[in-house]
């Protein structure tokens, strides 16, 4: 059986409109912590558009500052924020969930930071290369039933083929075949090549394609959104219970929600398979936030490199 996983780095152009997303959530968060936040990014070719609903009491939030700040200068830059539903906004202001959902977590012992192999081997060889080369690029590691590598492919902007297969080779030395920039070396990268778009890289954000993500994706949301937060604490539980039990080498956990309403409609774990009801925790939205503290501007750390397996309170 082979698995493959994929990692981008933080000049690709999704990545770079999830960076955006979270750090206009940030700067609003650091004003107002109980700001609701809902931004969406889009760049494409020499413009940015940020879009979205925000409630909140922050006023000095530059929004144009901030996608300069990662994009860099000479953009276009569009920006069309409205407050926010006030039908969605009355079940969210008693503590219910900012929407209907379903959410899962994943841990494996598979390695140290509890995510799955391949997806482990993709993230630390983009984390290498982008050190030497930082622009837009991405990696793909595929392994066997027994952990080895049976491929690796890198393709990144600015890096001669020659240099970039020397480092891929230092980083992951005993792969069967590599793939390095397979279409040929190429210099014209991020929103210059491509659009780029908010929430486009839910898997990569997650656990690779081997585990079922709810499809709610993260960046540019409160934490009223159960869609990130609920998504969190479920990875938090799985952790919770890989630890509390050494026999166990998988731990799958699903939340389901419906907006309005603050209790979890599911709360299930699935120890190597077997399930049973989650206990133990306030699985409420405001519950979820007091708990893992994400009323903090913390999300602009989480938009590159992946949410999960970094250290953060959720882990």
């Amino acid at each position: 059986m082979l698995k493959t996983a994929e990692c981008v780095s933080p000049g690709h152009p999704d990545k770079m409109c999830d960076r955006i997303s979270d750090a206009v959530l940030d700067a609003y968060l650091k004003e107002d912590p109980k700001s609701r936040v809902a931004i969406e990014s889009v760049g494409s070719h020499g413009q940015v558009w940020v879009t979205g609903e925000v409630t909140s009491h922050a006023v000095a939030v530059d929004i144009p500052a901030i996608v300069k700040a990662i994009a860099g200068e000479g953009l276009e830059i569009r920006v069309h924020v409205v407050a926010q539903s006030p039908e969605i906004a009355q079940g969210v202001d008693v503590g219910g969930a900012g929407d209907q959902g379903i959410m899962t977590g994943y841990a494996t012992r598979e390695t140290p930071t509890y995510m799955p192999r391949e997806y482990e081997l993709a993230r630390q060889l983009c984390q290498k290369v982008y050190e030497v080369f930082p622009f837009d690029g991405k990696t793909q590691v595929t392994v066997d039933e027994t952990g080895e590598v049976t491929s690796v492919v890198c393709s990144f902007q600015n890096a001669p083929k020659a240099a970039l297969e020397a480092l891929v080779r230092a980083v992951i030395p005993n792969a069967r075949e590599y793939h390095i920039n397979p279409a040929g070396d190429w210099n014209q990268g991020g929103f210059d090549a491509d659009a780029g778009l908010t929430g486009r890289k839910i898997i990569v954000d997650n656990y690779g394609p081997e585990v079922a993500v709810g499809g709610g994706a993260f960046s540019g949301k409160d934490p009223s959104k159960v869609d990130r937060s609920a998504a969190y604490m479920a990875r938090r539980i799985a952790v919770d219970y890989l630890e509390a039990r050494p026999e166990a080498n998988t731990v799958l956990v699903k939340l389901a929600y419906a907006i309005g309403h603050p209790e979890a409609l599911m709360a299930v774990a699935i120890v190597d398979g077997v399930p049973e009801t989650v206990a133990g925790y306030n699985l409420t939205p405001r519950g979820i936030k007091d708990f893992l503290g994400l009323e903090a501007p913390i999300y602009a750390d989480t938009a590159a490199w992946g949410h999960f397996g970094r250290g953060f309170a959720w882990r």
